[in-house]
């Protein structure tokens, strides 16, 4: 994990030199420039350097191949901190630059609806594709911008309160970061519960960008739940587990699917990790039974033989081949518009074992949700 996201900041560095100098220089005929801001530091950065992983190995595949039309894709990564305001000051740069068709894997609710809010992908006419978020805001109402791999948190949460409520478990508690993050997350719990006349036990947030939860484990805590659903990245989730464990607490542990397993159990420690259940968005990864699993391997296996196979890095991978069938598609002389029009044409797209559409009508590809544990060995069973 460390390699790898020491690999991760080593590229965002690198390419922003290369992009400091390129929006003067005029574009070779043979290269399409596709825009991703990710957050490769902070406290999403492990997530940040999967996250590119991912569409990094298929871009290099799709390059060795020949490219698109004879043209080579150039994955031009910037570094946002997970911050708001950096994610839409570097949009707009990389907006202005007419040689990006198109943006891939941006991370955050908060972020991309402040995207939204200032007008920037409408103003850049650019698709994003493969957004690394749930959030309803994204999603309703429509908008023509975000062409979404993933379900939505609303059907995250909508399938762990099912499961919940089927095994009787039926007071819970929600802890969240206190963005637009963590209240999609809440919304769709509170709504899933009301659906079956319930309503949440507690709820207990936590301040965005840091990993200070000592105020929602006092919280939940002290309250009788037989659940707690979180709605939480790496660190902070990583750290309510561990101290809501040593306290004492008993209840059940969910998480949204935006953590990484491998950086919980380190950060946690496998003892209090242990027993975690994890909604997830894509199939499961580990196990190579679908055709587009093997494909995933072989490639992780051949661009990057020291990274593990991972949900994030893999729920990439199926951005990046998205947004490359609408790069064929969109023909030899790829336009922003003509990338929408392309991705709009996928309305029954097999991956290899997993289908995704879209419409001119309908950017949610996918409403695709399973509820994983982290098992006694550390790593995700189904």
């Amino acid at each position: 994990m460390d390699k790898v996201l020491a690999w991760g900041r080593r590229m965002a560095a690198a390419l922003a030199v290369v992009g400091a100098g390129a929006a003067a220089a005029p574009l070779h005929a043979a290269e399409i420039v596709v825009g991703q801001v990710a957050p490769l530091s902070g406290v999403l950065a492990s997530t940040g350097a999967q996250m590119v992983l991912g569409g990094k190995i298929y871009f290099d595949w799709v390059n060795a191949q020949g490219g698109v039309h004879g043209a080579t894709i150039r994955q031009e990564v910037v570094d946002d901190a997970y911050k708001v305001a950096d994610t839409v000051r570097l949009t707009r740069g990389l907006l202005e630059r007419a040689e990006v068709v198109a943006l891939y894997g941006f991370a955050g609710t908060a972020n991309i609806t402040q995207l939204l809010a200032d007008g920037v992908l409408e103003q850049g006419g650019a698709a994003l594709v493969a957004p690394y978020t749930g959030g309803e805001s994204l999603r309703n109402p429509f908008n023509p911008w975000i062409f979404h791999v993933r379900a939505g948190y609303v059907d995250e949460t909508e399938h762990m309160v099912q499961q919940l409520t089927t095994l009787g478990m039926n007071r819970v508690a929600v802890m969240y970061q206190d963005d637009g993050f963590g209240k999609a997350g809440l919304a769709g719990v509170e709504a899933a519960l009301a659906k079956r006349d319930l309503k949440l036990v507690v709820t207990a947030g936590y301040e965005r960008n840091t990993d200070n939860v000592d105020d929602a484990v006092k919280a939940i805590k002290a309250v009788d739940v037989h659940a707690v659903i979180m709605i939480a990245v790496n660190k902070p989730a990583a750290a309510f587990i561990q101290r809501y464990r040593e306290q004492g607490g008993g209840a059940q542990l969910y998480n949204i699917s935006v953590v990484d397993p491998t950086e919980l159990v380190k950060l946690a420690g496998l003892k209090n990790a242990h027993g975690l259940g994890i909604s997830q968005v894509v199939p499961y990864p580990y196990r190579p039974q679908l055709p587009v699993v093997r494909e995933y391997h072989a490639l992780l296996r051949k661009y990057a033989p020291k990274a593990e196979v991972n949900y994030t890095s893999f729920e990439q991978f199926l951005g990046a081949k998205v947004l490359v069938e609408a790069l064929r598609r969109a023909g030899p002389a790829p336009s922003r518009a003509k990338v929408v029009k392309a991705l709009e044409s996928l309305q029954s797209y097999d991956l290899g074992g997993i289908t995704l559409g879209y419409s001119p009508t309908n950017r949610i590809g996918s409403r695709f949700v399973e509820v994983t544990v982290i098992g006694s060995n550390g790593r995700l069973m189904k």
